[in-house]
């Protein structure tokens, strides 16, 4: 059973890395909000089904953390997408990830908890890593790497914020209710922002049927199913190779390279990644879900 969850999970880090892909494609063409809430709303579809099979757990006094969870997946989501206008494929995935060592960091400063050492360490290794990968040669953030950057932040908190509530609440119609604040907050702000670009969607429907129905809907349900099957430890290894899809996907569907200097600083990520999922994981016991594992929200 657990080569079985294994399995899953590995779907999903492909699915999730190919998602950046069609993020990319999209953003030449369809406004930030207007792709993000057409995505996120088309997972609300997706994944509505499968919560009516149980009775509505979420009470009113979960509503409050369901609807701040939203808010930071729209904040998130947005500067991903933006970002994804001036960077490629490669450089959002690991740039991305990095929130894996922003967990920690922010645990020290919004909740007092202490950091080892190692921690430390590893992000040091991420930011020089995120040096080498952007604007190469400059060694300096371009813009859009700028974006990615600042929104790995807001994932970080997103992902604190799920792992703190979701255990008293359903996971399924959790989501199902983030889901449908994001696409409802990015639905008003395309209205008054960049409405003007919904033709693109003519030429991007595909990237909107990926990101919704594939990436966030049926990949997030994946998730959910492996992590039944696979221990923290492997469910947090393999879904952070996500990374290493997006840069993969970015090559062979977008023909972007990455040049010596760039492939450096992408082992570094992947290095502090490790680090700090691996120290994580054996400061925990088996049956604890590693704070720092992916969300499931791309």
């Amino acid at each position: 059973m657990r080569l079985k969850g294994n399995l899953i999970l590995f779907s999903v880090a492909v699915i999730w890395g190919v998602a950046f892909v069609a993020q990319r494609v999209a953003a030449q063409s369809v406004g930030v909000f207007l792709f993000n809430g057409a995505r996120f709303l088309l997972a609300v579809a997706v994944l509505l089904p499968f919560t009516l099979k149980t009775p509505w757990k979420v009470e009113k006094s979960g509503l409050r953390w369901v609807s701040l969870a939203g808010a930071l997946l729209f904040m998130a989501s947005a500067l991903q997408q933006a970002g994804l206008r001036w960077t490629t494929a490669a450089n959002a995935g690991f740039i991305t990830s990095l929130y894996v060592v922003f967990v920690p960091l922010l645990l020290v400063i919004f909740w007092k908890e202490r950091l080892p050492w190692l921690n430390w360490a590893a992000a040091f290794v991420a930011i020089l890593g995120v040096k080498l990968l952007s604007a190469p040669g400059q060694f300096q953030l371009a813009p859009g790497d700028s974006l990615e950057l600042a929104g790995s932040g807001v994932w970080a908190l997103h992902v604190i914020l799920v792992s703190r509530v979701v255990r008293r609440l359903d996971a399924l119609q959790f989501s199902l209710g983030q889901y449908l604040v994001c696409g409802l907050l990015n639905l008003v702000a395309a209205i008054f922002l960049d409405w003007e670009t919904a033709a693109g969607l003519a030429t991007a429907w595909w990237a909107v049927l990926f990101g919704g129905a594939i990436s966030v809907g049926l990949g997030y349900t994946l998730q959910v199913i492996g992590q039944k099957y696979s221990p923290p430890t492997d469910a947090a290894l393999i879904l952070s190779s996500e990374a290493v899809f997006a840069a993969l996907s970015g090559y062979l569907f977008l023909k972007e390279g990455l040049q010596p200097i760039q492939l450096a600083g992408c082992g570094l990520i992947l290095a502090a990644i490790l680090i700090v999922q691996i120290w994580g994981i054996r400061q925990s016991s088996p049956q604890e879900t590693s704070p720092v594992s992916n969300p499931g929200f791309e």
